[in-house]
């Protein structure tokens, strides 16, 4: 295995030349193979997780400590500026570890055209909190930290996608939303073809498809032909979702479902970190010459973590809670005036004020089959590695989100303003501002190809 390093350091090169690794004073790029040299100078910074240590916590009924255990250890993860010796970076080629543009031109062997999983981007970032920085940790990017995807592999700049790193508020409701909203709409689906083979009717039978009010336009159910009842679905009054009706919350384009998957993919092509779950055990994907980069705990950790985020808070309910000075009547009006605005001119149609979770807890890996992995990318069986329904990571988003909790000065719980807040049922109340449907924004909006299959011109309704 090697390690590509560059040299800045004047008294480092000079160690290197001693070391018959370099034949010169200058700034160069050099292919480091005497790793005890290497850690000596640019020692790991990550620290791994081992998924059994939270099953064997939860399997001790002692599942508060195994959130704990996964939170602290995503928090540590998503703030390392990981290094070359834990893997960071990938083997781009011409001796360069991160680039802001694909290089689809670089197709030697290890390079970034071949790397496994087949590359879109980067890495362009040593840590999560590199993009993930404004207006404060976890939050989204700036501009100048866009990323351009190259999908195709064209080299076509026409083809490139641009994108901007979103915040992490809230991801774990917005998850356990997905997740009930699809089993909503694949009931009403089932429920049409059950009737139709209970009547006994040969005619089509229609369904709409809503979801937390939601309209995802309609199905059509349809009795084969013969004595059994086979019934196949008619999706082309479907709208804002996948035929098979598994609402996908994540992404620009609403296609991936799940926190856990959007995590090893980021970790992948942003950081250059390849999960073993991802890439498999023993597997150098992207030329780096390191493998095993994260665990399958970590990336637990990194799921349960985010899925901890807090939900924003508003300047106006800070002030009714004297947490800030009170504001000016004049600001209170002016934001309640914005409010009706915001609703008057039709924003509310699509970025919906509030939706209501039934159930806010949040389980790593998740109760629906629809939202966990059969099998790992890289064919793993998951259970067998710990990840296992049975014995999961359990946040209840009402009560265990672990920021912005304010404390008297005996240290009882005051206000918890990071966690979300239940109406009289009993239902979380997510004030998403968004709806988790896909919609056509018109050509002068799409992208320059279709790279998801969700069409160039449709994205998904942001939650504001």
């Amino acid at each position: 295995m090697i390690r590509t390093l560059r040299v800045r350091s004047r008294s480092v090169i000079l160690l290197l030349c001693a070391a018959g690794l370099l034949s010169g004073g200058a700034m160069v790029w050099a292919i480091v193979t005497d790793y005890a040299l290497v850690e000596t100078l640019h020692p790991d910074k990550a620290e791994h997780l081992d998924q059994s240590a939270l099953v064997a916590l939860v399997r001790a009924h002692h599942a508060g400590d195994a959130l704990d255990m996964a939170f602290e250890h995503g928090d540590e993860l998503f703030e390392t500026e990981f290094r070359a010796i834990d893997g960071v970076g990938a083997n781009v080629g011409d001796g360069s570890r991160f680039t802001r543009l694909p290089r689809a031109d670089l197709k030697a062997a290890g390079q970034w055209a071949m790397h496994t999983p087949k590359r879109a981007t980067g890495p362009n970032a040593n840590s999560c909190t590199a993009c993930h920085i404004q207006l404060f940790d976890d939050g989204s990017g700036s501009a100048v930290s866009n990323v351009h995807r190259d999908p195709e592999h064209s080299g076509e700049l026409g083809h490139f996608i641009q994108r901007n790193t979103p915040h992490t508020f809230g991801l774990g409701a917005v998850q356990r939303l997905a997740e009930e909203m699809t089993d909503e709409l694949q009931k009403a689906r089932d429920l049409a073809g059950t009737q139709l083979c209970s009547f006994g009717s040969s005619a089509p039978a229609t369904a709409d498809l809503t979801a937390k009010g939601v309209s995802f336009g309609r199905i059509r159910a349809v009795r084969g032909r013969g004595s059994s009842c086979t019934v196949t679905y008619d999706t082309s009054k479907v709208t804002g979702v996948s035929t098979d009706l598994i609402v996908r919350p994540f992404q620009w384009k609403g296609s991936v479902a799940t926190i856990r998957d959007f995590n090893r993919d980021a970790a992948n092509n942003e950081i250059g970190m390849q999960a073993v779950e991802f890439v498999g055990d023993n597997v150098d994907g992207d030329g780096d010459g390191v493998v095993n980069e994260l665990t399958v705990g970590d990336i637990t950790a990194l799921t349960v973590y985010l899925a901890s985020q807090p939900r924003p808070t508003t300047k106006l309910e800070l002030a009714s809670l004297r947490l800030i000075d009170p504001l000016p009547a004049s600001e209170a009006a002016a934001i309640k005036a914005g409010a009706g605005v915001f609703t008057g001119v039709g924003c509310a149609s699509c970025h919906i004020p509030q939706l209501l979770l039934n159930d806010p807890v949040f389980t790593e890996p998740s109760r629906s089959s629809q939202y966990r992995d059969a099998t790992f990318p890289a064919g793993q069986d998951p259970v067998a590695l710990g990840v296992d329904p049975s014995a999961p990571i359990t946040v209840d988003l009402t009560r265990d989100l672990p920021d912005n909790r304010i404390v008297d000065s005996n240290g009882r719980l005051v206000f918890a303003l990071g966690s979300f807040v239940r109406d009289a049922q009993g239902r979380a109340i997510i004030a998403l501002l968004g709806e988790l449907k896909r919609h056509d924004m018109g050509t002068k909006l799409a992208d320059g190809i279709d790279e998801v299959g969700t069409r160039a011109a449709t994205f998904m309704a942001r939650d504001l």
